[in-house]
């Protein structure tokens, strides 16, 4: 890689991470219904945000149903299994005040930040597959196919290994592919699902490789229930 464009995608990641650290990576407001400001959704959903706050930092992982219908809410919060208690409490904080902005009133959300995602709803959906909520960030620097066919594999094995540990759902590592450069790699889901649940998520993603990432050198795709990451240098935090 050239030191231009070294200095080009260090500044696209550093803005990146500035726009994320303030609004988050992506969002989405749900279609499920609205709510009045002081109501009893709203009292549920502040609840269930809080709820969230503390408890999903110890294990990284967090769900809960607050309230009775019509007035029922949903929600879960998932740290990147690589990140800190400190560092997710962090993250869910802000992202669950965040998105309440971005989406008012709105009785389903959902956000996704570099270090948690957050999502509610006032439909139920622990323990289901969520493919509407999807999209994709992407090192916009070219690869070989050689490369492109490598990170594919090592995904695939990634995601075999996450969806075996149901403690976590979590798995990372990285791959010498041609002399000193490497393949750095993670996948997750969110611990509501199955252990086949998780493994069917992620080789749905997987198999999009194809379309979303083929011959580039990174990228991140993102749905309601599992992710994965690829790049050619380290990200995972130590």
């Amino acid at each position: 890689m050239s030191c231009s464009r070294i200095a080009s995608f260090v500044y696209l990641l550093t803005l990146a991470s500035l726009l994320q650290t303030a609004f988050g990576l992506f969002h989405n407001c749900s279609d499920t219904g609205s709510f009045s400001a002081g109501g009893p959704y709203e009292a549920n959903l502040n609840q269930l945000i809080e709820f969230l706050s503390s408890q999903t930092p110890p294990s990284g992982f967090g769900r809960r149903a607050i309230g009775q219908n019509p007035n029922r809410v949903f929600g879960l919060a998932l740290c990147r299994g690589d990140v800190s208690s400190e560092d997710c409490k962090t993250c869910v904080v802000r992202a669950g005040n965040e998105i309440r902005k971005q989406c008012p009133y709105k009785k389903g959300a959902i956000t996704w930040y570099d270090d948690c995602l957050v999502k509610y709803s006032n439909i139920g959906f622990f323990g289901q597959i969520d493919n509407q909520n999807k999209f994709n960030v992407w090192n916009p620097n070219k690869a070989s196919e050689a490369f492109s066919r490598q990170s594919e594999g090592f995904l695939s094995l990634l995601a075999n290994e996450a969806s075996a540990n149901p403690t976590s759902f979590y798995a990372s590592g990285e791959i010498l592919v041609h002399r000193s450069m490497k393949i750095y790699g993670m996948t997750q889901c969110t611990r509501d699902l199955s252990i086949s649940d998780c493994k069917k998520c992620l080789d749905g993603l997987i198999d999009e490789f194809p379309k979303c990432c083929n011959q580039l050198e990174g990228a991140r795709v993102f749905s309601g229930s599992c992710n994965f990451r690829y790049e050619n240098f380290p990200f995972v935090k130590a």
